[in-house]
């Protein structure tokens, strides 16, 4: 299983993070050992003082595919999700300021929290799809697949043409803005639409 991350898909996110707004869809990857499911409580690491939350609907995908073709894209997947990107990014930042890569403030243990999953036909339209991250009760962040830069038939047709996508690989879609700083007793809560898919505490 691959865990794909799309980065500044969301024009506000790029401009809170004083960044560029890209012209195709940026990409990494995070590990299988990233992954935090089960509404298990994620711990702090020790190596960095600014661990940040991003919330993201995901889409896992359900068939095999290579240089896939945008028009046929969306037959690729059949399931939505919500998850956390979890940075450090403090380590980020120096990374990037020093012109280095910065895996290693993307990939760490528990770093991509994954929810349940259910089928896309629940949705009306995959491209009007809300979500929300709620930390202690209060809404810290809101989206709408519809404010994607990259929508997601579009990701998907672009990541293949670089690598087979497999059954099982997950996609991050990005991130909307209002990322923000967990602490110790924090609680998060993630919302599709009206729905919860992630309860979990910060550790």
């Amino acid at each position: 299983m691959k865990i794909i991350c799309i980065g500044l898909n969301y024009i506000d996110h790029a401009t809170e993070l004083g960044l560029k707004i890209p012209e195709q869809p940026l990409f990494f990857l995070k590990p299988d050992s990233s992954v935090l499911q089960r509404n298990k409580p994620f711990f702090i690491p020790s190596f960095s003082q600014e661990i940040e939350y991003e919330v993201e609907l995901l889409v896992r995908i359900g068939k095999l595919g290579k240089c896939i073709q945008e028009k046929f894209a969306h037959t690729y997947y059949d399931e939505i999700g919500l998850g956390i990107d979890f940075t450090a990014r403090d380590l980020q930042r120096e990374c990037m300021q020093n012109g280095l890569p910065w895996e290693k403030a993307k990939t760490f243990d528990n770093a991509a929290v994954i929810s349940q999953f259910i089928k896309k036909e629940k949705f009306k339209d995959i491209h009007d799809i809300s979500f929300s991250l709620h930390k202690n009760g209060k809404i810290v962040q809101q989206g709408n697949s519809g404010k994607m830069i990259f929508n997601i038939d579009k990701i998907i047709s672009f990541v293949s043409q670089f690598m087979t996508l497999k059954i099982g690989d997950i996609i991050f879609t990005g991130t909307p803005v209002g990322v923000g700083k967990v602490t110790i007793n924090d609680r998060l809560q993630g919302y599709v639409e009206d729905e919860l898919f992630f309860d979990f505490k910060i550790k």
